[in-house]
C-alpha cells in the first residue's frame, strides 16, 4: 500500500508539470495536416500510457508518422522525467492522462480496460490513478 501511494504522489507531483510540457512534439505535430486529418478521422488516437496509438489499420504513411511522434515524445519523456525525478513511465502515465483530457469531441482515447472511445461532450473516461 505505501508504495503505491508513494507512486500517486509521484505522479500528482509531476502533474503539473505536465501540464506546460506536454512535450514540444505533439503540438508541433499538431501542425501536420496529416496528424490533424488522422486524429479527426479517428484512424489514431491518445493512449493512457502517453502514445499516439492506432484505432484502424494505418497506412504506412500513418503509422511513420505515428512512430515519429513517439519517438520525440519518449524523448521528451525521459528529459522531463530526469528533471523532476521521476520514471519515464510514470511521467509518460501522466502525459497520457493530460493528453486524454484534452483530446476534443469526436476524437479517439483509448481507455484503461484497452477499448477505443470516441470523446464526446462528457468527460473522457481516464485511469482512477490520474491526477
Amino acid at each position: 500500500m505505501f508504495e503505491f501511494a508513494k507512486k500517486n504522489k509521484a505522479l500528482a507531483a509531476i502533474g503539473g508539470l505536465i501540464l506546460t510540457a506536454v512535450v514540444v512534439s505533439p503540438v508541433m505535430a499538431q501542425r501536420d495536416p496529416a496528424y490533424e486529418a488522422a486524429r479527426s478521422a479517428g484512424v489514431i488516437g491518445e493512449k493512457p500510457d502517453g502514445y499516439l496509438g492506432y484505432v484502424t489499420s494505418p497506412s504506412p504513411a500513418i503509422k511513420a508518422l505515428v512512430e515519429d511522434i513517439n519517438i520525440k515524445r519518449k524523448a521528451a519523456y525521459t528529459r522531463k522525467a530526469q528533471e523532476t525525478n521521476s520514471t519515464v513511465e510514470q511521467f509518460a502515465f501522466t502525459s497520457g492522462c493530460n493528453l486524454i483530457m484534452r483530446t476534443v469531441p469526436g476524437e479517439k482515447y483509448q481507455t484503461p480496460g484497452g477499448s477505443w472511445n470516441t470523446r464526446d461532450s462528457s468527460a473522457p473516461v481516464r485511469d482512477s490513478r490520474c491526477p
